[in-house]
């Protein structure tokens, strides 16, 4: 199975100059808490709801500063044409829970999450991945 089969295809992108505010905003009415962050068609990064609580409110941010200010760089992709064996193993390695997904362009077409996989996996793969991520 290829990770386009279950990755959420439906995905909000935030721009460098969105505001903190702004991009928390769309989380809550989504009920969300992770936003690729793409300048044109090229992904620059991404932010998460702890990104903005932890990073920017905790640290005195005003609603007004930019994403660019807080988001984490170079973020670990993965193409949708990859097999999910490719998704799980970065998830376990690098401890994440989420992952953009590219199209062979570098564009962005969707959003991977431990919770995709868990409802398409075999149990035991993607509880191996829940255990290294959760590490």
């Amino acid at each position: 199975m290829k990770i386009r089969d279950v990755m959420t295809k439906d995905v909000q992108l935030a721009r460098p100059g969105d505001t903190i505010q702004e991009v928390a905003a769309r989380m809550a009415r989504g009920d969300f808490g992770f936003v690729p962050v793409a300048d044109g068609d090229q992904l620059i990064g991404t932010i998460t709801d702890r990104d903005i609580a932890v990073r920017a409110v905790a640290a005195g941010a005003a609603p007004t500063a930019t994403v660019l200010e807080y988001i984490t760089r170079d973020p670990h992709t993965v193409l949708d044409t990859d097999d999910l064996k490719v998704v799980l193993d970065l998830m376990g390695a690098r401890q994440i829970r989420r992952a953009p997904v590219v199209d062979k362009h570098g564009r962005v077409v969707g959003v991977v999450s431990l919770g995709d996989l868990s409802t398409r996996v075999k149990e035991r793969y993607a509880g191996e991945a829940l255990e290294s991520i959760s590490r």
